[in-house]
């Protein structure tokens, strides 16, 4: 599948001196380790001040993820439907991102000129010709072995799946469905969570291949959703992010990261008003944090 001519771009390293955070696989500690139950109270209690919202949760439309990284010595992580997954539409466009790295990385697939083009349009642009191109490239089998591999662990039937990929980015192609919910794209807020968790701590595929991961990541140029109003509230903040939406199904997924502003957010909807509700999920999380 060749689509229409592609833009070239000059990919400008964005990442902060600061992050990927270096720190020995003895002394990483796992997210699911860090759940803070004082700020799950508080995320739960602010999201159900929006009755349609407490709605969209109570019949496991919407779930949201949050990790405060203010103190990297001290995250803490909280979840609404945590491990409710959900089609997520091109969101799971980061998953065909890990397993190219991870194929790189092994020698399984060269890393060219036009390999690194399609991956940043991939996820700058969400583009589907690219996304597809780099499907066709892997496999669905590469793709799941690296996501079900207990070195990452993203979709794992034990917390409700998570990260899937199980069809081309177009009309034509087979589908290979996910196990549990037999959803093509999919996602879980914990996973996604998880994915840029380790991502932010150097422990996808290497230290090295993260940080060209936040490089690809950065400087979204979709501005709808969370960073509609990050571009409102913290225009100066650093942004890394993938997003998704077909019909009502609205996702996003975001690490924020400036001198005030640094946490992990990913928010999963299934609702007429997805867009809206995503904008308005930066505030009330701001509020949560403050």
């Amino acid at each position: 599948m060749s689509g229409p001519a592609r833009p070239t771009y000059e990919v400008v390293p964005p990442v902060d001196p600061e992050i990927p955070v270096r720190v020995s696989d003895e002394s990483f500690i796992p997210l699911r380790d860090l759940e803070d139950t004082r700020l799950e109270a508080r995320l739960r209690q602010k999201l159900n001040e929006n009755a349609e919202w407490k709605g969209l949760i109570a019949n496991d439309k919407m779930a949201v993820g949050l990790v405060d990284l203010r103190d990297m010595n001290n995250p803490r992580f909280a979840a609404i439907n945590s491990n409710t997954m959900m089609y997520a539409a091109s969101l799971p466009k980061i998953a065909i991102l890990l397993s190219a790295m991870d194929a790189i990385e092994k020698n399984e697939l060269a890393e060219t000129p036009e390999i690194r083009q399609d991956l940043r349009l991939m996820i700058s642009k969400s583009d589907n010709y690219a996304s597809t191109r780099m499907i066709d490239r892997l496999g669905y089998a590469k793709i799941e072995q690296v996501l079900t591999d207990p070195q990452y662990a993203l979709y794992d039937p034990n917390f409700g799946g998570g990260l899937w990929v199980g069809k081309r980015y177009a009309a034509a192609g087979e589908r290979h469905p996910d196990p549990i919910k037999g959803l093509s794209h999919a996602a879980t807020v914990s996973q996604v969570c998880r994915f840029y968790y380790m991502m932010i701590f150097g422990k996808l595929v290497s230290y090295e291949r993260s940080r060209q991961m936040l490089n690809i990541m950065g400087r979204p140029e979709l501005h709808h959703k969370f960073v509609n109003t990050l571009d409102a509230i913290a225009p100066q903040a650093m942004l890394f992010r993938k997003s998704g939406s077909w019909q009502n199904y609205h996702s996003d997924s975001i690490l924020v990261w400036d001198k005030d502003r640094k946490y992990i957010l990913v928010g999963l909807t299934e609702a007429s008003d997805g867009e809206t509700i995503l904008r308005n999920l930066v505030l009330s999380v701001e509020d949560v944090l403050n």
